[in-house]
């Protein structure tokens, strides 16, 4: 059975060896969430481990293999290229429980099938984060997020953040779970967006934003007005209880 900690889960990260993966493992483990990172080989898991505690010295970061990996967590984090999606989830789902909850960040880019980072492939369940519920077992949840925030910005512990998270699913205590890993990180608001069915629309997001920010030269986010500052009826506080670190400082 994977770590319990209450409010404080720990999470495996796979596809951390790639930028917004990696750049969320930083955040995580900057705000005390102890953090595994996965890959398909153990090595380049620990350069990622390496990497991270290079940054963020106090972490509680370990890497292992994704299998292992999963084993070991409440919460599950897949940022990985579309083209490796399926093949990571059949691969794995001897491996999840039954109460897991999958955080699916991937994005149907065409980059997939040597297309376009600005344009998206169509996938038969209607979504990436669809295809991973069909995928794995009974019993393990998906929630869709994280498509809009720039794995450049989440790389830079500099920069301060301040943007919406998105998020999908059926289940609004999943969502709640996620939003509270999520906005431990300073800056980060998340949003219920609805069931889902609602992930094909935030998805297609990225390839939006990777086309504003070829054009403007940066790193644009989403922001939802007219929202109360609790959070989109999650009930999980301020921007990532971030906001009121910085209220006392």
């Amino acid at each position: 059975m994977g770590e319990t900690q209450g409010d404080n889960p720990r999470v495996a990260i796979l596809g951390a060896t790639g930028d917004l993966g990696f750049g969320l493992a930083l955040r995580l483990a900057r705000e005390g969430v102890p953090v595994t990172i996965g890959s398909r080989n153990a090595e380049r898991a620990g350069d990622a481990v390496e990497r991270c505690l290079g940054r963020v010295p106090d972490g509680r970061i370990e890497g292992t293999t994704n299998d292992a990996a999963v084993e070991a967590a409440e919460i599950v984090v897949l940022g990985v290229p579309f083209a490796s999606h399926a093949e990571t989830l059949k691969g794995l789902k001897p491996n999840f429980r039954e109460g897991q909850i999958l955080l699916d960040a991937t994005v149907p880019l065409a980059t997939a099938i040597g297309g376009r980072a600005t344009a998206t492939i169509g996938v038969w369940h209607g979504s990436a984060a669809q295809q991973a519920k069909a995928l794995l077992p009974e019993g393990v949840r998906v929630v869709s997020g994280l498509h809009t925030v720039s794995a450049a910005t989440l790389t830079d512990l500099d920069h301060e953040l301040d943007e919406d998270v998105l998020l999908a699913g059926e289940r609004r205590e999943d969502k709640q779970r996620i939003a509270r890993m999520i906005e431990r990180i300073p800056g980060l608001r998340c949003v219920d967006c609805g069931r889902l069915e609602l992930s094909r629309f935030t998805e297609q997001l990225t390839p939006l934003l990777i086309s504003i920010n070829s054009r403007y030269k940066t790193h644009a986010g989403i922001r939802i007005l007219g929202l109360p500052e609790s959070g989109a009826e999650l009930g999980t506080g301020p921007a990532g209880g971030a906001t009121d670190r910085q209220r006392r400082s």
